[in-house]
């Protein structure tokens, strides 16, 4: 008898293999073989389910697939010939082998023969597949749908250095799934100096790490634990602070302000010493400390001045002596700290031997210097502009340097960064995402060979509600950061996690460079084609079963998985959930016949109360003033 035709008695077997192309098995089911269950020592196994696996053996090796398409549509050849076939088919994507009891891995190195036997895959089998390599590097994130009392496994490396995307409908266990493979991945008693950032839109993740995690907000709670977070200015390239401060210029003043940009860095004094560097290697994109406050008194000076021309002395001065009704000014060279204008006395002919006339700067529009007051008077925007022990002096002296910020950021005090930045206008998100994101990526890339470098210790960048700011239309910075970061982030150490509910609305460049995608429930067509087309696996059947997955339920394709995994997640422990539960319309009843606790529509209202809720919302804390309802229990 052949290595690969055993007996039909082998309880195992399924059928044999009709026709192959490329990865591609078509698969003839016997004719004994049963429709429902079958039993091989004991164990039922059901038989031809989408999703489910089989094994070839080919020689010595065996060839492993998943099942991809039931029925006649799985026959060879064209569609209209099917019927002449039967309906006892399976279609199979090979994606691995192994000798028996033999470590699995991905790819095949030769191809099944016409008449090879096919199997279904035993329990004993899918634990030889699923087994992890060198358990030091991988991380278990649930079990095998199909054998609960496997553990499903991610190769933490290529799971962080490969990219990654976690996808799913709203209300698929999508939040709960992230908090589950960070929780994973920064697990002390493994990892001893894991570095995650996430960036959290809506405050969810405040509390989902508990002491694991450092969380930064503008308008921090510091009875929460929380950190005020300082975004300094000057640590951004002179186009993004241009664009975010002033909106758009050009021309002549765009030259003015890249001139005093110039000047101002190199006259700077981080952390109150010198910074070190020759003149001529700094430029405006040295992240270098200046005065915002000083450089909008010298812009507005450049435009507005007047100077005087006397016909016994000629020589021109600014005159800064009397407001413009010609009244004495008080405070006519004005103050930047506070935001004071300098006045000029108003343009006269000559009397008296002295002519007032306008600046060589005072035709150019002011505009953008308008727009930049008004924002340094924003409290909204005080995050950026005083930023904390690195708001600039007058001379570009700061407290602390960007080594601080970013040991405050990423450091080993916590192995989770969340940077909730649901206190941040709305109109910037965009622009404060991709400014943080290049901040990080260009600390770790340009000291990449440093201890605290990308290469030594790598970095993971959690973009949750990617669907947002990374869209193929984008050209928002935080787009333009992750495609950068997608595309190069992996030789320098630094991975992408995008978490979307539409990842048919995430740009596919970026999306593409996920290697392991993480797939909850997904119901539109849209959002499951994106996913098919980027998924490394040629598995576009296998993404149909995506509409039917039970709450908590993934299929894990990619390079962080030996073969791709239908796994329950593992839920969260109470108390290390994120804050997305769906509200209780009705609130269920206990075991005491009690709801389980106030609220929803079924209970009288008492003491109602709206007070708390503006007080709240004028704070934009949701914690202000306590009275926080209890969080919603499972069902």
């Amino acid at each position: 008898m052949s290595l690969n035709q055993p007996s039909n008695s082998d309880p195992s077997r399924l059928g044999s293999v009709e026709d192959v192309n490329g990865a591609s098995v078509s698969v003839k089911l016997l004719d004994s073989t049963p429709g429902g269950l079958l039993f091989v020592d004991g164990e039922a196994y059901r038989v031809g389910q989408v999703g489910g696996f089989v094994r070839i053996p080919s020689g010595y090796v065996d060839l492993y697939g998943v099942i991809s398409q039931v029925g006649a549509g799985a026959a060879p050849g064209p569609p209209e010939l099917a019927p002449q076939f039967g309906n006892r088919w399976l279609r199979v994507e090979l994606v691995g082998q192994g000798r028996r009891g033999t470590k699995f891995e991905r790819g095949i190195a030769q191809y099944p023969s016409i008449g090879d036997s096919v199997h279904v895959v035993t329990e004993s089998d899918l634990k030889t597949v699923y087994a992890p390599g060198d358990e030091d590097g991988f991380v278990a994130v649930g079990r095998v749908a199909s054998a609960e009392s496997i553990r499903a496994y991610l190769d933490l490396n290529r799971l962080t250095s490969r990219h990654s995307a976690v996808v799913g409908s709203t209300g698929s266990g999508k939040s709960n799934a992230v908090a589950n493979i960070l929780g994973a991945v920064s697990d002390p008693n493994r990892f001893k100096s894991s570095r995650v950032v996430m960036f959290d839109l809506h405050g969810e993740y405040a509390q989902a790490f508990g002491d694991r995690a450092r969380v930064f907000r503008v308008g921090a709670n510091a009875d929460t634990g929380e950190r005020e977070l300082h975004v300094p200015f000057w640590a951004l390239t002179a186009e993004e602070f241009t664009s975010i401060a002033m909106g758009p210029v050009s021309g002549t003043p765009m030259a003015l302000l890249q001139e005093r940009l110039l000047l101002a860095k190199r006259a700077s004094k981080p952390a109150n010493t010198t910074h070190g560097l020759a003149d001529l290697a700094v430029t405006v994109d040295t992240p270098l400390p200046f005065s915002v406050y000083q450089l909008w008194h010298d812009l507005y000076s450049l435009h507005c001045a007047t100077h005087t021309a006397s016909s016994n002395q000629n020589q021109n001065e600014t005159t800064r002596a009397y407001a413009e009704d010609g009244a004495p000014a008080k405070k006519a060279v004005g103050d930047a700290d506070q935001l004071v204008r300098p006045r000029f006395l108003p343009v006269s002919s000559e009397a008296g031997g002295t002519k007032i006339y306008k600046g060589q700067y005072s035709e150019q529009t002011k505009a953008h210097l308008d727009v930049l007051e008004a924002k340094l008077r924003d409290p909204r925007m005080q995050f950026l502009f005083k930023p904390g022990e690195w708001a600039a002096a007058k001379d570009g002296t700061t407290a602390s340097d960007l080594d601080a910020l970013l040991s405050s950021w990423i450091g080993a005090e916590a192995p989770i960064s969340v940077f909730d930045l649901s206190g941040i206008p709305t109109g910037i998100v965009d622009d404060m995402v991709g400014a943080i994101l290049r901040i990080l990526y260009d600390a770790v890339f340009w000291g990449r060979m440093k201890q605290e470098g990308g290469r030594v210790r790598p970095l993971l960048l959690v973009l949750e509600e990617a669907h947002v700011y990374l869209s193929a239309q984008s050209k928002s910075r935080a787009a333009t950061a992750a495609r950068r970061i997608a595309k190069e982030g992996r030789k320098y150490g630094v991975g992408l996690m995008l978490v979307s509910q539409r990842p048919s609305e995430v740009d596919s460049t970026i999306l593409s460079q996920c290697g392991t995608i993480v797939a909850l429930r997904l119901t539109n067509d849209l959002d499951r084609g994106q996913v098919a087309s980027c998924a490394s696996d040629n598995l576009k059947g296998l993404f149909s079963m995506l509409p039917v997955l039970r709450t908590g339920e993934a299929l894990i394709v990619g390079e962080a998985v030996n073969m791709p995994i239908r796994a329950i997640i593992d839920r969260p422990p109470e108390g290390r959930r994120p804050d997305s539960d769906d509200p209780f319309v009705v609130v269920p009843k206990g075991a005491d016949g009690k709801r389980v606790r106030s609220g929803g529509w079924t209970e009288p209202v008492v003491n109602e109360n709206y007070k708390p809720l503006v007080d709240a919302w004028r704070r934009q804390d949701p914690v202000a003033g306590g009275n926080i309802p209890a969080t919603n229990p499972p069902v």
